[in-house]
């Protein structure tokens, strides 16, 4: 017979799988505030804590600041910040190497302030480190063991998870730049559009708050929303293809430039197909002009043919148009232009699309976008 495993060594290779998993969770994310909250949650199982928090550092000030903590009384260490070096996480962040803290009252470094502030009792913790290859991002600590005291098997499974926790924000931020930088440039590029047509200023920001208001309030996932505002900017892409005399036009368009400015949805469509990671937005690019009877254009698709970001955007750019100022017309008050989306509803738009509409401007969640 083999020999039984001691519970000891069962337990520590049960915590070590744990942990293996949620590193490959943390790594395949690139959502901080994800990351961040499994890095909490699995420092306070993995070591038998109570509590667990991580503080994140002010690159302008080099303050540390509480983004995520576990316990009863992580929601209060929201507002509080250290100064640089304050506290026994300053101490780590500023010079620094791990701690163990058996009793935390006996170390000069530690700040109870924290604990009146909060009116937890602080006895012992572990400290890490969170770093990146270029830079310190913050510490790591697992507060109050439940049982016993930390050990040195502890204080390396904390580290090991700062390293991928580390290594993961850091790729999680500079995923976020980069996206900001690329939607910035599809705003600016967008906006640069606008200026060819003196009577579209600010459309495109417009028709992009006014869509991701309904898809917020349709609670589409984030993936989705983020595809869902990269739509709504580029929705007019198309335009740079058609001509000055028909865009610049001072006045109702005769039925062969109507044709010509039609086509933008489909020179919109073909622009994003050189692009590959724009391609997931040529449906609502091409198709925001569909009608739900099947009677616009270009593919006269109705109903739920149409992508479901199409038929948001519609809504948004419909109110937009209506309540602009245009060469030919006033702009028409926003009770006139919802009367219109209500007349219009199971026509010209999805009828859900309308009543979410509705909803969020009766609730003034519209009143900002101007």
């Amino acid at each position: 017979m083999s020999p039984a495993k001691s519970p000891q060594k069962s337990d520590a290779k049960s915590k070590l799988h744990s942990l293996m998993e949620v590193a490959a969770l943390i790594n395949s994310s690139l959502d901080p505030s994800e990351i961040q909250q499994l890095a909490v949650e699995t420092a306070t199982r993995c070591v038998g804590a109570d509590a667990a928090s991580l503080l994140l550092l002010d690159p302008e000030t080099q303050e540390l600041y509480f983004e995520t903590a576990t316990g009863e009384k992580g929601g209060q260490l929201k507002e509080i910040r250290l100064k640089p070096g304050q506290g026994i996480a300053g101490w780590v962040a500023r010079r620094g190497g791990a701690l163990i803290i058996d009793d935390v009252r006996a170390d000069k470094r530690f700040n109870a302030d924290i604990d009146r502030t909060t009116g937890y009792e602080t006895r012992s913790m572990i400290v890490v480190p969170v770093a990146s290859k270029e830079r310190m991002l913050g510490v790591l600590q697992a507060i109050n063991k439940k049982d016993g005291c930390f050990t040195d098997d502890d204080l390396e499974m904390l580290e090991t998870l700062a390293n991928q926790v580390g290594t993961a924000i850091e790729n999680a931020l500079l995923y976020q730049e980069q996206r900001d930088t690329f939607l910035g440039i599809a705003l600016a590029f967008a906006e640069a559009l606008e200026k060819r047509d003196n009577y579209t200023g600010g459309h495109t920001r417009r028709v992009c708050e006014y869509s991701m208001a309904i898809g917020r309030h349709l609670e589409l996932p984030e993936e989705q929303l983020e595809e869902l505002r990269l739509s709504a900017i580029l929705h007019d892409i198309g335009k740079i293809g058609v001509p000055d005399r028909v865009l610049q036009k001072p006045g109702k368009l005769e039925p062969e430039e109507y044709a010509e400015m039609n086509r933008h949805p489909v020179l919109g469509s073909e622009i994003l197909e050189h692009v590959k990671s724009l391609r997931a937005m040529i449906g609502g690019v091409r198709h925001h002009h569909e009608k739900y009877d099947g009677s616009g254009y270009p593919d006269q698709k109705k109903g739920d043919e149409i992508p479901l970001i199409g038929r948001i955007i519609a809504v948004a750019d419909a109110f937009d148009a209506m309540t602009s100022t245009r060469p030919y017309r006033n702009a028409l008050s926003h009770e006139t232009a919802l009367n219109e989306l209500t007349t219009f509803s199971g026509i010209q738009f999805d009828p859900r699309m309308v009543e979410a509409f509705m909803e969020v401007y009766q609730k003034g969640e519209l009143a900002d976008i101007a």
